[in-house]
């Protein structure tokens, strides 16, 4: 395999989906028997680090974890199955959405219990930044996520330049 054929210039977005699967054991839940909301905070960023190293296919870091909805909880013997894609890539980052769904397992009743988006950037073996192939859309539902990604994006960086000048107003630098 060469190197064109090993680092695309574009990858799709189905390319990218990955999908794992947890059950819920005494462990990872508070004394009310639901799962810690840390714990499931941490199979996100397992599910969607996956999808950017199959994006990417280097090194990935997180970079921020933009939103998450706990919608409902997941309860002590559930399953959990999280499913991720890139849903946009940038230069050397990548927005991924991650959506979690519980299974009870004695019912098979399935409900939707978390959503987040979390930011990966692509690094070398020293942490210097790499570039990452250009994520292509081909399904409406992925081109809408693709659009919602951009708008994500444009107010990170707006609420990062904020917060960058409160502190140095703060420090009285500014």
């Amino acid at each position: 395999m060469n190197e064109q054929e090993a680092n695309p210039a574009v990858r799709t977005v189905a390319s990218t989906q990955s999908e794992m699967t947890e059950i819920i054991l005494p462990n990872d839940t508070n004394v009310l028997g639901h799962l810690l909301g840390g714990r499931l905070m941490h199979f996100i960023d397992l599910t969607g680090a996956m999808a950017a190293y199959r994006h990417a296919r280097t090194f990935v870091v997180t970079a921020a974890m933009d939103h998450i909805d706990f919608i409902r909880p997941v309860h002590l013997g559930d399953l959990v199955t999280l499913k991720s894609s890139v849903n946009r890539a940038f230069n050397t980052s990548m927005e991924v959405g991650v959506k979690a769904w519980a299974e009870h397992t004695r019912t098979g009743e399935t409900v939707h219990v978390a959503s987040a988006y979390l930011v990966f950037v692509a690094v070398d073996e020293h942490g210097n930044r790499l570039r990452v192939p250009h994520a292509e859309p081909e399904t409406p539902d992925e081109a809408r996520r693709y659009e919602d990604a951009l708008r994500r994006r444009n107010h990170r960086e707006k609420e990062y330049a904020r917060r960058k000048e409160a502190k140095l107003a703060t420090s009285g630098l500014a």
